[in-house]
């Protein structure tokens, strides 16, 4: 009997904390559903000139990688397949819709260390700024190979710079923690 409430008490926390975090799935859901739907991916793609395995990590706003983006199922971190068709980008998620990103919605590639609650080692993810809509945003993709990194960002950066015409990235650096200021630690 002595251990039968505290066990009782700590399913009713335990049921309080999952209940509050999907209240605020739940709302940031509605807070963004102003946020455009995915596009379609084209019927007849056919094979990739490139595919890497690895993870999706999340989508979230351009710049802000706390604020992940909830809706189409953009926020769930899964196994994933970046494809390059071309000019354009296709990551096949498991479990949740493929992202096609066409050579004119790309705006930058780099890598970081860190987003939306998934932190590695230095310059360990591979980070995609892209338009969804009129929204900049920036979607993180883990290498499954080290290996595989190099060719990936060089194959993305290739694409961003047709896509925008100059050399280089049109997405600059943002900082890895938002407003914290990177020479103090």
């Amino acid at each position: 009997m002595d251990k039968v409430l505290p066990t009782i008490l700590i399913v009713l926390l335990m049921l309080a904390v999952f209940a509050l975090l999907a209240a605020g799935w739940r709302n940031r859901l509605r807070r963004q559903a102003g946020v455009a739907a995915l596009p379609d991916v084209p019927a007849g793609l056919g094979g990739p000139d490139l595919a890497v395995e690895g993870q999706y990590v999340a989508t979230t706003t351009a710049g802000d990688w706390l604020d992940r983006l909830a809706v189409h199922s953009l926020g769930l971190r899964t196994n994933a397949v970046v494809e390059l068709h071309g000019p354009d980008v296709l990551i096949r998620r498991s479990g949740a819709p493929d992202l096609f990103l066409a050579a004119d919605r790309l705006d930058g590639v780099r890598l970081e260390r860190g987003m939306a609650g998934k932190f590695v080692e230095a310059d360990g993810l591979v980070v995609l700024s892209w338009r969804l809509g009129t929204d900049a945003v920036d979607t993180g993709f883990r290498t499954r190979h080290a290996a595989d990194k190099k060719p990936l960002l060089a194959a993305l950066a290739a694409l961003t710079e047709k896509s925008a015409g100059t050399p280089g990235s049109r997405t600059p650096n943002p900082p890895a923690h938002p407003g914290k200021n990177e020479d103090h630690d």
